[in-house]
């Protein structure tokens, strides 16, 4: 797993939503610790916020185990898949434009 570099614009916290999505839809599975690796931009309240509004946009699955510690997973919804040929062509449009907006950002 490579972590993802968000141009300055984008660690706001505003655009990391389709960011989560696709992540999810590529992993399937995903804990908040391995979320946290792949975008280390975003703080752990953002990160959690994101989650929690996505989840109740029902967009993606949160599964809690009753165990200790306590482990918390994460997948896409139904709703959620969806989306992923939308988010696909987003990725492949990002790639396409990066170098543009690498060296507007450094």
């Amino acid at each position: 797993m490579q972590p993802f570099r968000l141009p300055r614009w984008a660690k706001s916290g505003l655009q990391q939503g389709p960011l989560l999505l696709y992540l999810l839809g590529e992993w399937k599975v995903l804990r908040f610790g391995e979320l946290r690796r792949l975008v280390p931009a975003a703080s752990k309240k953002m990160l959690t916020q994101q989650l929690r509004e996505l989840e109740s946009d029902g967009l993606i699955d949160r599964k809690v185990f009753q165990q200790v510690p306590p482990k918390v997973e994460y997948s896409l919804s139904r709703r959620g898949r969806s989306l992923e040929p939308i988010l696909s062509a987003m990725c492949v449009w990002g790639k396409k434009y990066a170098a543009v907006y690498a060296d507007k950002t450094e």
